[in-house]
């Protein structure tokens, strides 16, 4: 059997969780929980393409939102 996770000919999904944090995901897998498909099914080389210009801040959403609140003045 081959790895799902590493077949060339396959197309894939580009996940994002509630982390705003991406993955890579064959098609054929079912979505698992907590994750939303943001973009495909494609081929493998479009997916990478689109995290690559997506996922700029590889920060998790929670540790941007509180680096945020520290930097800002209180009122």
């Amino acid at each position: 059997m081959s790895n799902p996770f590493e077949d060339a000919n396959s197309t894939y999904l580009v996940l994002v969780n509630s982390e705003e944090q991406y993955s890579l995901w064959p098609s054929s897998v079912n979505v698992p929980a907590g994750w939303t498909v943001e973009h495909g099914a494609a081929p493998k080389e479009s997916c990478v393409e689109f995290i690559d210009a997506t996922w700029t801040d590889m920060r998790p959403r929670s540790l941007r939102d509180a680096m945020a609140r520290s930097t800002t003045p209180q009122a």
